[in-house]
């Protein structure tokens, strides 16, 4: 079978004019980026605010493996399903992040016969959101150097400048610095440091913004540092945030694209799970919402970080109430969390398979916390045999969930027309009954407690006395209403990446709490995860070229 990059090239592609005219987007209210991608008005989607919303369909998966899991894939693979089996679906999904494109994670288009395209433009420069974030963030970054060196009006402590700076790359050499050396006319020498861009919280301000004037407010909110008497000061107190509208403006435009079956997809924004929210923007999914009938949009990494960021922050913030809820797994990665080594996956191991499943089932029961209803989706690969797909297929119904077998990275919509027609009858059942897993009132660390004991399955958590004045220092400014973000390894519920499967009874060390006022979480920072990553052994750039035809080739 061709590569993916292969496939995109291939695929018999509609003018995107084409693609927004299928939703009823008229043309002045798109914005094309050549002839495969666009731009669509803000105001215009404004005036379709109040249009009847079509149902919310979450794809999360189980913990990721380097086996594979394909929830990108599927989340395509299940909206042309939808679509060929006659309902009027949109896929909304996140921009990839240049950092894992290059490092070892690869793309985030899908894959096979599954995939959003343009697939290289995407999985690239897309339409330029990300390198205006990253340029917002650090004329932040700027302003306040600047603001120190002038004077310091605010009174700003540079040993309590909180504000980092960003880079849309895995950079580890740039995790902890110190700026403003050479002398008097270089400012104030300082320490700080860089994060990926998909951690910045200006990333995250601008997926949960509803519109400019929402964003303004929420970048003005952004706590920069402290004063030496630890009072706060904000974006807003150095008049930054008007020129970092600005810069987002045009980012802030939700992007249109197409499935390789020609069906409409929305992309934009694309912050990580496991150091932030991991959902893409209210804008867009609310968009889809009052658009079609059937929305699937998926979250990041696994179910304990993804879907439960997706549910308890992204649904609270914006008042959404999903539908139901698909399952992501395949048999390579249950049998790798069932100990089984990686270059043995293509193996048929039913113990291994066995001792992995209670990482689908964990999953299965946290989902139904949230009073969703939820259907598995067994992501084929050649190598599964059919007492494989039965040993998944009974796990899953031991917590009264259906597992269906998928085949749309091979097949398209042929593979998931199952997969559809279940999700359907889902979301016509009416069975869903939304709630976030804890309220709002509750005190930051019993939040942070409650995650960790109801979704990890920890004992507790472990967290420094400083910490804990923190959080209380910040329910006494006001915060205390806010939901927690959890940075955590994706690999495991615990804190230790080596944990696979479903531990129990393990200890969640908070390492840092971080405050994100604009973007409206406190974030807990657990164990060794890190907000700049690296580059692996052997990077992806380094097979990623131009071929003698003028043609990229490597990207996956």
């Amino acid at each position: 079978m061709s590569s993916d990059i292969e496939i995109a090239r291939e695929a018999n592609l509609k003018p995107i004019m084409d693609v927004g005219s299928s939703l009823g987007i008229p043309n002045d209210a798109i914005n094309p980026f050549g002839h495969y991608k666009a731009k669509i008005s803000s105001n215009w989607l404004e005036s379709k605010k109040d249009n009847p919303a079509g149902k919310l369909i979450l794809v999360t998966a189980i913990n990721p493996t380097p086996a594979g899991e394909g929830k990108t894939t599927t989340s395509v693979g299940l909206n042309d399903g939808l679509n060929s089996i006659g309902k009027n679906s949109i896929v909304c999904l996140r921009e990839p992040s240049l950092g894992p494109c290059f490092g070892m994670k690869g793309g985030a288009a899908g894959g096979g016969y599954a995939q959003i395209v343009p697939m290289e433009d995407i999985n690239l420069h897309f339409t330029g959101d990300f390198h205006a974030i990253t340029s917002a963030h650090n004329l932040l970054s700027a302003m306040i150097d600047n603001h120190i060196y002038w004077g310091n009006k605010e009174a700003i402590d540079p040993r309590r400048v909180s504000w980092r700076r960003v880079l849309d790359m895995n950079d580890r050499a740039l995790r902890q610095i110190v700026v403003s050396l050479g002398g008097v006319s270089n400012g104030f020498p300082r320490e700080t440091g860089f994060d990926i861009t998909v951690a910045s919280e200006i990333m995250a301000i601008l997926c949960l913004s509803e519109n400019s004037d929402d964003l303004q407010k929420r970048l003005g909110n952004i706590i920069i540092g402290y004063r030496r008497d630890k009072t706060p000061v904000f974006c807003r107190d150095i008049n930054a945030d008007g020129a970092m509208t600005v810069l987002l403006k045009e980012a802030l435009q939700p992007n249109l694209v197409q499935t390789l079956e020609n069906n409409p997809a929305f992309i934009h924004g694309g912050p990580f799970a496991n150091i932030a929210h991991g959902c893409n923007s209210v804008i867009a999914t609310r968009a889809g919402l009052s658009l079609g009938d059937y929305i699937v949009t998926e979250a990041g990494f696994g179910a304990d970080l993804g879907a439960e960021k997706f549910l308890n922050i992204k649904c609270r913030k914006a008042d959404l109430k999903p539908e139901a809820v698909v399952l992501v797994a395949t048999i390579r990665a249950l049998k790798m969390n069932g100990g089984q080594a990686k270059d043995k996956l293509g193996e048929e191991n039913i113990e291994a398979l066995k001792k992995g499943t209670p990482n689908l089932i964990r999953h299965i029961e946290n989902i139904k916390k949230f009073g969703l209803p939820v259907v598995v989706a067994i992501n084929h690969f050649i190598s599964d045999t059919d007492k494989e797909v039965e040993v998944v297929q009974r796990a899953a119904a031991s917590s009264n969930t259906e597992a269906v077998l998928c085949r749309h990275w091979a097949d398209g919509s042929k593979g998931t027309k199952d997969l559809a027609e279940k999700v359907v009858e889902i979301c016509e059942s009416g069975t869903a009954n939304f709630k976030p897993l804890y309220p709002d009132n509750l005190s930051l660390i019993d939040k942070i407690k409650c995650i960790a004991k109801e979704i990890y399955r920890a004992e507790d958590i472990a967290a420094e006395k400083k910490i804990i004045d923190q959080l209380n220092d910040w329910e006494n400014s006001g915060y205390g209403n806010l939901p927690v973000c959890m940075a955590k390894t994706q690999y495991s519920f615990s804190a230790d990446p080596s944990l696979l499967c479903a531990p129990e009874n393990h200890i969640v060390p908070i390492r840092e709490v971080r405050l994100s006022a604009g973007a409206g979480f406190v974030v807990a920072i657990c164990g060794d995860i890190m907000t700049m990553p690296g580059l692996p052994r052997v990077p992806a750039a380094e097979k990623i070229h131009i071929d003698k035809d003028n043609l990229v080739q490597g990207l996956f």
